[in-house]
């Protein structure tokens, strides 16, 4: 599902990724998108036959970027999207699916925030694992080095798949 969607996107940015700094733009933006995160950048990038390592550092700090953001500002702005109707809507879809999640987390807390960042399955990653972390008012600055850790440790998982090295172990 992620490689479809990376793929689409990559056609979408096709006029970008005519040069090398836009094939770098591109994986960059993916990984700042939730869902596909740094996931989809680095098989986006797999794909424009960009080198691992600096590709795994361009998409590590997209799908960062938004991290403290989400930690520090997403219940006050719920707070006031909330005062609107259709953005009450959102906010209220965003709230119970974070809270259908939360049971992953809330029990191991920063080791559960951790994993459930760090294990690329859908419907995990650091947007909702962040979301989920602030609305259970989880510490911000422990619930951060989880987050970046749990980036790396997905990082580390997609480049064994998307770059193929773990088909040239085995």
């Amino acid at each position: 599902m992620t490689e479809k969607v990376a793929n689409f996107v990559v056609g979408l940015f096709s006029g970008l990724a005519g040069s090398l700094m836009g094939k770098y733009l591109v994986i960059f933006i993916i990984s700042l998108f939730p869902i596909l995160e740094l996931r989809g950048g680095l098989i986006a990038a797999s794909l424009l036959d960009l080198p691992m390592w600096q590709s795994f550092l361009v998409c590590f700090l997209g799908n960062i970027l938004p991290i403290p953001f989400i930690l520090w500002f997403i219940n006050p702005i719920f707070r006031k999207m909330r005062e609107w109707r259709h953005f009450g809507r959102l906010v209220k879809w965003c709230e119970e699916k974070a809270h259908s999640k939360k049971d992953k987390i809330e029990n191991l807390k920063y080791l559960g925030l951790f994993l459930f960042v760090g294990i690329p399955v859908p419907g995990t990653g650091a947007w909702m694992g962040c979301l989920i972390a602030a609305l259970l008012d989880m510490d911000k600055k422990k619930s951060l080095l989880a987050a970046l850790l749990g980036v790396v440790l997905a990082g580390i998982i997609m480049l064994l798949f998307s770059y193929g090295i773990l088909g040239k172990v085995i």
